[in-house]
């Protein structure tokens, strides 16, 4: 078995093997068989195997055989050597390890000891039939040799004597393997507009034009699924894999490695966040990873921990493609279409504390999976929730994937596959589906048949579902904080809600306000919300403040009240209270804009947190959404904060209210803020500032 000894006698070793179904051919000229505008006359030998690596700089090309073939490997290379331009036709090398495809080029690097005269060096390697190609500049006594031509897997022998030698100090064989640079391969039509089988398809999430400008580095995705096939090159970066967990029941651990049958999260992980660097691209290849393994059923306590695990242990973006269970969607008569399966609250509360306390308070963003069951999303508690992002599928023509829930509680679409629906006039999908990470070998969804991916099993091309969709999304998400890490949740959102794109306009269904029941505001474009996410010009920003000793009297409503003189457009809010109370559960706290701004009463919170005693807190659109509808309208007049005790027995006091305004710019009336008789200037607020 052919050996190279890298770092000297006690190095490491890489051990080769022979692949009898590989044909390695080099070219005297060094061109490929198959390119050139006159192709030669050896294509018709290789037109049916399949080139899997390619090596210009050595003139080498690396076939496989596939099964198909009717001429054996051992056939081709005898019918190659044929060829004039045809150097040498021989079996292939890869490694013992990995399969991956080796080249030797007959040459080797060599390094005597620095104290070695340079004329018994030059001596030593002609006694081995060696010819001095160069001698290296950068270290003492280091040469590049070649060896007679035709040597053959001898120079592997070679290497070995020399190095035996206690003159030599390193050698090896020259080695040449495929450069692992992140990209994006055949197949991944999801990424970018290519050509599959003929067909132009042109429906992807324009993914390889926002990887120019973002990798996703730095940011980190939680993938909270049925386990993860961590051994996968695609995750083999290093520091891809942050915070593994496992909480399956009675065993929780760091090794989130899936049961017999779980291939969903190595899939899914794969969409999300897949290096790109042998086989598949994720949407942010240079993200890294938290892999959650929950192979519990629907609403177990272990499901809200798990949240609270991704929130605390870093995760920017949390991807859930998994939920209560679908109806057949090509069955309307299903009774589960109309089954309501409600978001428990310990999975809610979680969900809560991940919006707006992860991310040091910027708040992560928690995608869902829409559904698969061609019914109304809003019967499925945990893709309705407010608090999260649910994601529809969209396929290859553009249009909605059958299969794909809907409703009003759909934010974006994703491409992912679909099926035929002739009964429906639901044509049939130009492609298989999504291709991305499986797990390796016989394992997962492909069991080693190239026709359900490659021949090693490492990938599968038929991924798909809202399951596919949900971490696509999420992988967006990863361009765009890496890009601008201070965004605050809510401002990732929008960003989102920006960056898509309206598809199917004749059937989706858009109400004035651009939202589709099917896509919501559409198809994702990852190069827009990139773009979109460059930060902003810094704000000016208004502080109002105002210190009180209002009683709160039980059973009764008590209130204070700030005025703002600033007439210039809102674009962003936070409001600070601070209650000195004994039993904050018994509370209800409104925030009641000036009437001129035409806002309901927005509650900021409801007899929560039980027999905590004081409030503290900052409220923000993240964490309270009908903040939002400030945006866009003058802040003047006054503010009112009512506190309502709704029981008796505890007391407190209003010792706080601030309001903290992030302005649009242009268009301004006043200099300052009045506050209740105090003025405060106005002061740029930076782009990152929380609001």
């Amino acid at each position: 078995m052919p050996e190279a000894r890298f770092g000297g006698r006690k190095g490491t070793v890489q051990r080769l093997r022979e692949d009898p179904d590989l044909v390695v051919v080099r070219t005297r000229s060094q061109r490929s068989l198959r390119e050139g505008p006159v192709p030669g006359a050896e294509v018709r030998v290789i037109q049916n195997l399949d080139l899997v690596a390619s090596f210009p700089e050595a003139g080498v090309e690396v076939y496989r055989r596939p099964e198909r073939a009717k001429r054996s490997a051992s056939e081709v290379r005898t019918a190659l050597r044929n060829s004039e331009d045809v150097r040498f036709a021989g079996r292939g090398l890869v490694d013992e390890t990995s399969g991956e495809p080796v080249v030797y080029t007959e040459n080797l690097f060599v390094k005597f000891n620095d104290d070695l005269d340079q004329a018994d060096c030059e001596r030593i390697l002609s006694d081995y039939g060696l010819v001095i190609k160069r001698a290296m500049t950068y270290a003492t006594n280091t040469y590049f040799v070649s060896a007679p031509e035709g040597a053959g897997q001898t120079v592997f022998e070679t290497a070995d004597k020399l190095l035996q030698r206690t003159e030599v100090e390193l050698c090896h064989p020259e080695l040449i393997q495929r450069s692992r640079t992140r990209a994006i391969f055949p197949h991944q039509w999801h990424l970018k507009r290519m050509t599959i089988a003929g067909l132009d398809i042109d429906a992807s999430a324009n993914v390889e034009a926002a990887q120019a400008l973002s990798l996703g580095e730095g940011a980190i995705v939680a993938v909270l699924d049925d386990g993860f096939d961590l051994g996968h090159p695609e995750f083999a970066s290093a520091g891809k894999i942050v915070a593994p967990r496992d909480f399956a029941p009675g065993m929780i651990d760091d090794d989130p490695a899936p049961g017999p049958g779980q291939h969903h999260g190595t899939a899914c992980a794969g969409v999300a966040c897949a290096d790109g660097r042998d086989g598949a691209s994720g949407v942010a290849p240079g993200s890294r990873l938290m892999p959650i393994r929950m192979p519990t059923g629907l609403g177990s306590l272990l499901e809200a921990d798990a949240f609270k695990w991704a929130a605390d242990h870093g995760a920017d973006v949390i991807s859930c493609s998994w939920g209560p269970v679908d109806g057949e969607w090509w069955n309307p008569d299903d009774p589960t279409h109309q089954q309501l399966v409600p978001i428990p609250d310990s999975t809610r509360l979680a969900i809560d504390y991940a919006t707006t306390m992860g991310r040091a308070g910027k708040g992560c963003l928690v995608f869902f999976a829409a559904g698969n069951g061609n019914e109304s999303v809003e019967f499925d508690g945990y893709a309705s929730y407010a608090r999260v992002i649910a994601v529809a599928a969209c396929n290859d023509r553009g249009r909605r994937s059958v299969y794909s829930d809907f409703g009003d509680a759909v934010f974006c679409a994703f491409p992912s596959n679909d099926a035929a629906w002739p009964e429906q006039g639901h044509p049939a999908p130009l492609t298989n589906g999504i291709w991305t990470t499986d797990r390796r070998g016989q394992a997962g969804y492909n069991n080693g048949s190239p026709t359900k991916g490659d021949a090693a099993g490492n990938y599968t091309n038929s991924f798909g579902g809202t399951s596919s969709a949900c971490p696509g999304a999420a992988g967006v998400v990863a361009l765009i904080i890496a890009r601008n890490p201070a965004l605050r949740a809510h401002e990732v959102k929008d960003i989102l809600r920006r960056a898509c794109v309206r598809i199917d306009p004749q059937s989706g269904q858009y109400n004035p306000e651009g939202r589709s029941p099917f896509y919501g505001y559409g198809r994702l474009d990852a190069r827009k919300a990139v773009e979109l996410a460059v930060p902003a010009e810094p704000r000016e920003s208004v502080v109002v403040a105002r210190v009180f000793d209002e009683p709160i009297i039980d059973l009764r409503a008590s209130q204070v009240q700030i005025v703002v003189g600033e007439t210039a457009v809102v674009e962003d809010i936070r409001v600070d209270v601070e209650i000195a109370h004994t039993w904050i559960g018994d509370l209800v706290v409104t925030l009641n804009p000036p009437p001129g701004m035409g806002i309901a009463p927005i509650t900021l919170h409801d007899r929560a947190s039980g027999s905590g005693r004081d409030l503290k807190r900052s409220y923000d659109v993240n964490s309270v959404p009908g903040l939002a509808g400030c945006r866009g309208k003058s802040p003047r007049g006054p503010w009112t904060l009512v506190v309502e005790d709704k029981a008796a027995e505890d007391v407190g006091k209003i010792r706080g209210l601030t309001l903290e305004l992030r302005l649009q710019p242009g268009g301004r009336s006043s200099a300052v803020a009045q506050v209740a008789g105090r003025r405060t200037r106005r002061r740029p607020a930076p782009a990152d500032a929380a609001v």
